[in-house]
């Protein structure tokens, strides 16, 4: 009886470390793929605000966004089911940077759709502005500096306020490589005061040697309208990257005027843009078409350049959204005044 016992427990602990072994290959065990699909479709106006501005607004505004999901084996064999799903590598995302380096530099280029939705909307608005230097923003970190990390905000150096790069070359044109300043600093909301070490990089407007850092840095800039009532504020996200430009134009735009430009329509949509209205091409239009279809969107703006495949999945699926591809701000503004109030 013993012996059947023994035989029995070490079956039984076989099992179970078969089972783990299992569990943890389809489930737990990393892979160098990402699964693609359709995000979501978030409705603007609470993520903007004009201080004095016409906030009636019976439709929407919607941005667009993309799922992208680090996989398992298990995930992998159901996407392979799934036709609004696709694969890749994480490498063909990451090209070289860290996760971390990789989320800065999606959040810088959020911050940057941000400003350039603003000067679009007040020039298309005709309402004046200026543009301010805030801050500087690190978004590229080589391993071998400990003192940074992606996503801080670099304020004053040796106590003397910093905007841009030009203003940390002059604050650190007396000093050598080799030692260290005094750097003020903002990470994740907290202020911090670090030593940081100076290196020699090469300046990339005159081409020669100077003491730096040796991170990858950019100016992030304020867009501040002459007529303070119509100051633009957003709420923080959790989305990165500059696609949502032309939609947070649109609702800017609409809050900046007098009327409800949504004429009660739901609008989602997807689109870069520049400070003169310029709408550029985007990444994964397929998946938003997606995302703006279950959101019961009824207008969708795609750039002109990712028409086709906007169209070729909306047949697939078979939305009853109408797709408008437009080129500029004034294409997609000039479609919605045409439009009739909807009942």
């Amino acid at each position: 009886m013993k012996r059947i016992s023994r035989k029995g427990a070490l079956f039984s602990i076989g099992y179970v470390l078969m089972l783990t072994a299992m569990v943890y290959v389809l489930v737990y065990m990393p892979t160098p793929y990402l699964i693609y699909g359709p995000g979501g479709a978030n409705e603007i106006k609470p993520m903007v605000t004009v201080r004095e501005g016409d906030h009636n607004e019976r439709g929407t505004f919607m941005m667009t966004t993309v799922s992208a999901r680090y996989a398992n084996l298990v995930m992998l064999g159901m996407s392979k089911l799934d036709s609004n799903s696709e694969i890749q590598r994480k490498e063909d995302r990451l090209h070289g940077r860290s996760e971390d380096e990789y989320t800065a530099e999606q959040v810088w280029y959020m911050g940057d759709s941000q400003s350039s939705a603003m000067e679009a909307a007040y020039s298309r608005a005709h309402i004046p502005y200026r543009i301010v230097p805030d801050y500087v923003y690190v978004f590229k970190v080589p391993r071998s500096n400990s003192v940074f990390e992606p996503g801080d905000k670099i304020l004053e150096l040796n106590g003397t306020r910093v905007t841009n790069n030009r203003s940390i070359r002059i604050a650190l044109e007396n000093e050598k490589a080799g030692t260290k300043v005094q750097v003020k600093l903002k990470r994740n909301g907290t202020l911090l005061t670090v030593q940081a070490p100076l290196t020699t990089i090469t300046d990339s407007e005159t081409g020669k040697q100077r003491p730096g850092f040796g991170v990858s840095i950019a100016t992030v800039q304020k867009v501040e309208p002459k007529d303070g009532r119509k100051t633009i504020r957003f709420t923080s996200t959790d989305v990165g990257g500059p696609s949502a430009g032309l939609m947070f134009t649109m609702e800017i735009y609409n809050q900046l005027t007098p009327g409800d430009l949504s004429k009660g329509y739901r609008v989602a949509g997807t689109g870069t843009i520049d400070k003169d209205g310029q709408v550029g091409a985007i990444g994964g239009a397929k998946y938003k078409i997606v995302a703006a279809d279950r959101q019961g969107a009824e207008l969708f703006f795609v750039p002109a350049d990712n028409y086709k495949e906007a169209k070729a999945k909306a047949e697939q699926i078979g939305t009853r959204m109408k797709l408008v591809p437009v080129r500029t701000l004034d294409d997609a503004l000039n479609y919605m005044e045409k439009l009739p109030i909807k009942p």
